[in-house]
């Protein structure tokens, strides 16, 4: 069983287009030939905050050692996911800022967006968080995303070979989503 969509992980899967404000700049039909790929990197944590994959598909500058680049994005989305639910406009009992919530509580964001990245967020109902950067100017990626998974549910959880909570070594899963995600430029 999928949690996102049908039975079977869907033919045509979605492509995001870039987007962006650039109408009046000479420069932006340039500016899309130059983007061979809008997807920087990809990582998926479970809710413990153990990172199960990452992949880099163009990451020109590496500043810290993969152990710390982990803890920081968790650290992010754990800040970003706290600070959106204090400042919920529709909930009385607001909670204390740091208490972490189970998935789907509270009012959550699903990307936000840089002058050199876009990053976008997905977190299911059993923890799982999905994390794409892509280019600042990448449209919506949230079917993407739900469509990236799908692949995991169906090679990665579905693999009796797997073990939960360990780092994803599945070659067809890390094959497809190679070839997906490099078509989303």
């Amino acid at each position: 069983m999928q949690f996102f969509g049908g039975s079977e992980i869907s033919p045509s899967p979605p492509t995001p287009t870039l987007s962006g404000n650039n109408n009046n700049d000479n420069n932006s039909n340039n500016d899309n030939k130059n983007i061979n790929n809008a997807s920087n990197m990809m990582y998926i944590f479970n809710r413990n905050g153990v990172c199960l994959l990452y992949r880099e598909w163009n990451r020109p500058l590496h500043t810290l050692n993969p152990q710390q680049d982990y803890k920081l994005m968790f650290g992010l989305l754990f800040s970003l996911k706290s600070l959106t639910a204090k400042m919920d406009p529709t909930r009385v009992d607001k909670g204390n800022l740091g208490v972490p919530l189970l998935p789907g509580q509270g009012c959550s964001f699903h990307s936000f967006r840089t002058n050199t990245y876009k990053l976008t967020f997905m977190e299911t109902p059993s923890g799982i968080k999905i994390i794409l950067v892509t280019h600042p100017r990448a449209s919506d990626l949230r079917e993407p995303l739900k469509y990236i998974y799908n692949l995991y549910v169906e090679y990665v959880v579905k693999n009796p070979l797997y073990t939960p909570g360990t780092p994803i070594k599945c070659e067809i899963f890390n094959t497809t989503l190679d070839q997906y995600v490099r078509g989303l430029g």
